[in-house]
């Protein structure tokens, strides 16, 4: 069996197997880290559960007509309209 052509050697330092080994490594072990950061923060960043919903008077008491249009008016004024258009 004809063995295979071992792979051209770097200059310097890096002509040693070992010390190519230590950087893959180094290198694997940098990209897995920082892949769990970002799937813990990914995690983190989304609700566990959807919050309750909150309960609120207006639901149940009935506005009276003044009331109303006093809360359109505010709602008008707070609604997003263009900014060539101020309100």
């Amino acid at each position: 069996m004809p063995s295979l052509p071992s792979p051209p050697s770097l200059p310097g330092p890096f002509s040693d197997r070992r010390v190519l080994t230590v950087f893959g490594l180094l290198a694997t072990s940098a990209a897995a880290l920082v892949a769990l950061g970002l799937r813990a923060r990914a995690r983190r960043a989304r609700p566990a559960a959807p919050l309750d919903r909150v309960w609120h008077p207006q639901e149940t008491v009935p506005l009276t007509p003044a009331e109303e249009d006093a809360f359109g008016e505010v709602v008008s004024r707070l609604s997003a309209g263009s900014a060539d258009h101020p309100r």
